[in-house]
């Protein structure tokens, strides 16, 4: 019996080494591509310890000549990596240190925020939580079409004046452009070199990266030209030379397999001994675990180093597992962040147990969507549109503005012709739709206004707060602040709520519904929850007054597991868009579903691990082989299983 298990484990590694010559490779990229609606391009290459595979592919035919071995294309915040390193070359030469205060960096007088006298270090710039927000408050008027511009060191600098700290930093993740843009400026300026001499000098011409630049193409290199999900070209962004670290290297696939190769250990330059330092884990407490700009993700239940980039009219991933000596790299010439971006590709690409999405292509919009989507809405922040019925087509008019004829795909969303959004609509329990509308990286719900009694006012609103027992230990807290109606669960973010009917109320964006019930005096006294096709009920218990308690530490007395923690890390799709995933760190088992708080998890003997305090106990289920390939999430009464993605 034991040849079949030597030769099952020979099979299994020899298929997760995919991929690795040119047409191989190719027919993979076809696969996700071919004939999708965006009509992008897309350059792949897979690394395999000494071997390289290349492919230059595109949706269309038409497409082909768009993109080749001499086309730089726009890296996006893949650059932040290349920044983490620069200053990682400093900390080398003893001129830096992740423990110094970013103040340091500044010039003097700058309005560098601290929280309750805790200040922001380095190492919180370099995993994102610093708690400065997104974007500088001074950038002035953008062009959506070219955002960054306009913007100096001046305003970047002036912006920090407008920032008042909520939290300690360290304390929580928030992906921050406008951190990322200081660091560039403050290795720029330690160094006494402008950024793209800098990269040029430290990292691009020992890499051998010829054709990576910021400002000027070199001789020979072709700057692909960008496009929007709907296959409209669209103007490449510029940035301040010495901001650029933010997001504005241009570079050749050739360029980037030198870079990535160089992650695995390859380098024969002085550049090195920075590489190997980035990839380090940066403690901060915070999740995700990352590195210096470097994300620590699964794939497959392996820890490996990746980021994303994106554009107005670029898409980038890269992604390496050094202890296997391989890595991925993805280029697009087309924005394909609304659509989920170049993530799944290059993670199946990596391991081909990851699973392969195929092209999103144009579809004909089911009759009874069309019509029940057709109506008036409002969006958080107050901006209002209308969806009308036109043939076989859904039109969205926002007032004061042109009509904007909307596409449909087979994935079920709805896309403007004309410009880079996502509207994707959801079924209500009742049968009812609503939609959350996606664009620039943002996410907002939208509240259907007609037809609709008019929305609760404040002392409305008021009247359904309070805090509902979904389970042993797991309440939702609902309060009134500022007009709108929030919901929180024990341990978890706190989440709004749109009005969506007599005593509902609906966040479309992580589809929950709340119904709540009155009794006989009129007064709510219960609500039920809807989410992912399961309804839990809640009784009214108290008042909302305070914030939920977070999660406790697991009991450090519990059973055994039966493996390592490690062996149940991934990423578990429990209902369309609403994952759970699932990571090790420091020995301890913690859990995350999208948009909610991370929770600790306990072993509680075998493969069940338990969260007390939110009544949630997973149940892990192994496979013929042993590992772990899916879980059943427990909690008040309801069963969800996740596949392992």
């Amino acid at each position: 019996m034991a040849p079949p298990v030597v030769l099952l484990m020979l099979a299994l590694v020899a298929g997760s080494a995919h991929a690795t010559t040119d047409a191989a490779l190719a027919a993979i990229v076809d696969r996700r591509l071919q004939g999708d609606r965006t009509g992008a391009c897309v350059a792949a290459a897979v690394i395999d310890g000494d071997r390289v595979a290349r492919a230059w592919r595109c949706a269309d035919a038409s497409g082909e000549g768009r993109i080749g071995p001499d086309t730089a294309f726009e890296i996006g915040s893949v650059s932040k990596t290349m920044t983490a390193i620069l200053l990682a070359d400093l900390i080398v030469q003893g001129r830096a240190s992740l423990d110094d205060p970013l103040s340091d960096y500044l010039p003097q007088g700058a309005a560098v925020p601290a929280f309750a006298g805790q200040p922001i270090l380095l190492r919180h710039v370099v995993t994102h939580t610093s708690g400065l927000p997104p974007l500088p408050s001074r950038m002035g008027v953008p062009d959506p079409d070219d955002p960054y511009a306009r913007l100096d060191a001046g305003a970047l600098l002036a912006s920090l004046g407008d920032v008042e700290l909520d939290r300690a930093p360290g304390s929580r993740f928030q992906y921050s452009n406008f951190a990322s843009m200081l660091l560039s400026w403050a290795v720029a300026q330690r160094s006494g070199l402008d950024f793209e001499r800098l990269a040029k000098e430290r990292l691009f011409a020992p890499l051998g990266m010829s054709g990576a630049y910021v400002g000027s193409p070199p001789e020979g290199v072709r700057p692909a030209a960008g496009h929007l999900p709907t296959g409209r070209p669209t103007p490449p962004w510029r940035f301040a030379t010495d901001l650029a670290g933010v997001g504005g290297v241009r570079a050749t696939l050739d360029d980037m397999v030198r870079y990535a190769q160089a992650q695995l250990g390859t380098a024969d330059a002085p550049i090195a001994a920075a590489v190997d330092l980035a990839q380090r884990p940066v403690g901060t407490g915070a999740s995700p675990p990352m590195a210096m700009n470097w994300v620590l993700d699964t794939v497959a239940g392996r820890t490996v180093h990746a980021h994303a980039g994106g554009t107005g009219g670029f898409s980038s991933y890269l992604a390496f597992d050094r202890e296997r000596g391989r890595a991925v790299v993805l280029l697009s010439d087309t924005a394909l962040h609304s659509l989920g971006g170049l993530d799944a590709l290059g993670q199946h690409l990596l391991d081909e147990r990851e699973p392969l999405d195929g092209p999103r292509k144009a579809a004909r919009a089911p009759d009874a969507l069309l019509d029940g989507l057709a109506g008036e809405y409002r969006l958080e922040g107050g901006a209002a549109m209308t969806l009308t019925r036109r043939g076989d087509a859904l039109v969205l008019q926002v007032p004061g503005q042109p009509e904007v004829e909307m596409g449909y795909d087979d994935a079920g969303d709805f896309y403007p012709l004309e410009h880079d959004a996502l509207l994707s609509p959801r079924q209500r329990t009742d049968g009812g739709y609503a939609f959350a509308w996606r664009q620039g990286g943002g996410m907002l719900a939208a509240m259907r206004i007609d037809g609709q009694a008019p929305a609760p006012d404040a002392d409305a609103l008021r009247g359904y707060a309070g805090t509902y027992r979904l389970g042993p230990g797991f309440d939702l807290a609902v309060r009134e602040r500022d007009g709108t109606l929030h919901a929180q669960a024990t341990g978890q973010g706190e989440f709004a709520l749109a009005p969506a009917g007599e005593d509902a109320f609906e966040a479309v964006a992580y589809g929950i519904e709340l119904r709540f019930r009155r009794n006989e005096d009129g007064a709510v006294d219960a609500l039920e929850l809807r989410q992912g096709g399961r309804t839990t009920r809640g009784e009214r218990t108290g008042d909302a007054d305070a914030p939920a308690p977070p999660a406790p530490a697991p009991d450090a007395g519990a059973a055994e597991p039966a493996g390592p923690l490690a062996d149940y890390a991934g990423t578990y799709p429990l209902v369309r868009g609403f994952d759970l995933t699932v990571r090790e760190r420091d020995g301890v088992l913690y859990g995350q579903a999208t948009g909610q708080g991370e929770f600790a998890l306990a072993p509680a003997g075998g493969d069940v691990f338990r969260a007390a305090a939110h009544g949630i106990e997973l149940r892990f289920r192994r496979g013929g082989d042993g590992a772990v390939e899916a879980l059943e999430l427990r909690q008040s009464g309801q069963v969800m299983r996740g596949e392992r993605r």
